[in-house]
């Protein structure tokens, strides 16, 4: 019984022993567990480090192995691609090195442009013409617009009016047409009474016995070379038709003669329009016209200071002989000899053409420009250059038209302002530029093995090449020192002159810079040309005339490369 008690005890604390050391070491792993985190995290990092490290190299070993199995197309893909770029660098370089020297020389032409300008050579003539207008100038303010076209008138042969309100100085600068005409110049105010015999003299008294209708001419508008009418749309129908026939043919009937009337210029001068349309073929008459206005506010200052005095002793000189520059010789035979010796480029023929067709289509009310007036204003321009020392019709001469093709006084500017906004067009050019993305169009059809063809593409781009350079020295020059043909051209005023170059030196800069950028395109096409360069790649050096081809060009031209 002890016995087996004391078996049951062992066996009891056995079993107590092996269950508390359990429970112990249970306790020792949770408490080493807890007591080290940062080294069980190291571990996790380093295992999850060594896959990453494995499964690249493993995809490295991959990559290597499909490098060396890449598709023949690829790598073919990568060396046209290499070659299309070594082509287009080419062209490109080739194409600075070509447009630098250009520029240069355009550069310099700017530079050299007030030294260019001073250095012309000027006529004889137009040297006499600044200085009669000099002289005419004296005691007036404002005027010396009036004044060029008063002599320019004289010069064509042609009749100026001055329209404006009263007291403008109108009737002072008829008068001083009489400074070159040597005692030949009649002057006349007209009123609704005004009869025949105030303009073109009394009948003959002898010539009434003998049944003669006839006039005493001596001393009246027919025997004058230079006349003066004020208020002239005054004159009624007793006076229109014999007025027109000396104003347009210079033949007078007198009596059963028909004499010709040695009249060189008159001046017109009125307060208003004409009212009645009987008058209308005499304002049409007038050639040039000039709105007359009172002095500006800024220059009224130098209005109030002249004198009396100085007015009188300006209007000797101009009567003086001796000071007066221009003789009436120098009138003979001009018109005829600019006729003959002047050229009009076709730039002026196309502004004058398409400004009538503006002035009567777009225009509201429409102004009405007559044939003969057109004819007429083309002689004008062939003067002005003339007298001016130059064989050819400049663009900057028809900013005289805004002086002769407008019916209502303020028409003037809006002439000018069209005329201004042309000019600045026509150096851009437009017309190269169609023939360049012509050219271009057919470089890009052109058969490779057609060395004739190619030889003449490559001609054809040098042409625009050369036209494009001209171009640009030509506005260069235009443009040196604040565009100088302006400024140096007689029958310009410096007010006009200055307002001009005002508006068209900003517009001259911005065409210079598209000038600049079609030379550069053509210098493209041409290096292209010369170097046989793929359509693919000239695609890439021209974008904007590749997308001009494929836009416009028949479908089986403009397939996709790759697939002809």
């Amino acid at each position: 019984m002890s016995q087996m008690s004391a078996s049951l005890l062992f066996s009891s604390t056995s079993s107590l022993f092996i269950s508390s050391s359990s429970s112990s070491l249970r306790r020792c792993k949770s408490r080493s567990s807890s007591s080290s985190p940062t080294k069980t995290h190291r571990d996790t990092k380093s295992n999850t480090k060594k896959k990453n490290n494995k499964n690249a190299r493993a995809m490295s070993s991959s990559s290597s192995s499909s490098s060396s199995t890449e598709p023949d197309w690829k790598v073919k893909q990568r060396e046209q691609d290499a070659l299309i770029g070594k082509e287009e660098t080419a062209v490109k370089t080739r194409v600075v090195e070509m447009l630098k020297p250009i520029l240069e020389g355009a550069d310099k032409v700017t530079s050299q442009g007030d030294d260019a300008a001073q250095l012309q050579l000027q006529g004889e003539l137009s040297e006499k013409i600044r200085q009669a207008t000099k002289m005419l100038e004296e005691g007036l303010v404002e005027r010396d617009s009036q004044v060029r076209l008063l002599l320019l008138a004289a010069f064509c042969s042609e009749h100026l009016l001055l329209l404006g309100p009263p007291g403008t100085a109108k009737s002072e600068i008829g008068r001083r047409l009489s400074a070159f005409t040597q005692g030949q110049y009649f002057e006349r105010l007209l009123t609704r009474f005004s009869v025949p015999e105030e303009l073109f003299g009394p009948l003959s008294m002898v010539g009434l016995e003998k049944d003669m209708y006839v006039r005493k001419i001596d001393g009246y508008l027919p025997t004058a070379r230079v006349a003066f009418v004020d208020e002239i749309f005054k004159a009624n129908s007793a006076i229109l038709n014999s007025l027109l026939t000396i104003l347009n043919e210079r033949l007078f009937d007198n009596g059963n003669e028909r004499i010709e009337v040695p009249l060189l210029c008159l001046v017109g001068a009125s307060n208003e329009l004409p009212e009645s349309e009987e008058l209308d073929a005499l304002y049409d008459r007038f050639l040039l016209r000039s709105s007359v206005e009172q002095v500006s506010s800024t220059a009224l200052r130098d209005l109030l200071k002249l004198s009396e005095a100085s007015e009188t002793k300006a209007r000797a000189d101009i009567n003086d002989e001796q000071k007066f520059s221009l003789k009436p010789s120098d009138f003979q035979g001009v018109k005829e000899k600019a006729c003959e010796s002047t050229t009009v480029p076709d730039s002026v023929i196309n502004l004058m053409t398409d400004l009538r067709s503006h002035l009567q289509d777009k225009c509201e009310p429409p102004i009405y420009v007559s044939d003969r007036r057109l004819l007429k204003a083309v002689t004008l321009l062939r003067v002005a250059a003339y007298t001016d020392g130059r064989s050819v019709v400049s663009d900057f001469d028809t900013l005289l038209l805004a002086h002769v093709l407008w019916q209502r006084p303020g028409e003037s500017a809006m002439v000018q302002d069209w005329i201004l906004e042309r000019l600045a067009k026509e150096r851009g050019v437009k017309q190269v530029q169609y023939l360049l993305a012509a050219l271009f169009g057919r470089a890009c059809r052109s058969d490779e093995n057609d060395q004739e063809e190619a030889a003449q593409l490559l001609k054809e781009a040098q042409g625009l090449k050369e036209i494009l350079t001209s171009q640009l020295n030509d506005l260069a020059g235009a443009t040196a020192g604040g565009v100088p043909q302006l400024k140096r051209h007689v029958w310009l005023s410096p007010a006009e002159s200055e307002r001009a170059a005002q508006s068209l030196s900003p517009m001259f800069n911005k065409a210079r810079k598209g000038l600049e950028k079609l030379l550069e395109e053509c210098l493209t096409l041409e290096v292209a040309l010369e170097r046989k360069t793929e359509p693919h790649v000239m695609a890439l050096l021209l974008p904007a005339y590749w997308a001009d081809f494929i836009r416009s060009g028949p479908i089986e031209d403009v397939k996709p490369l790759g697939l002809k």
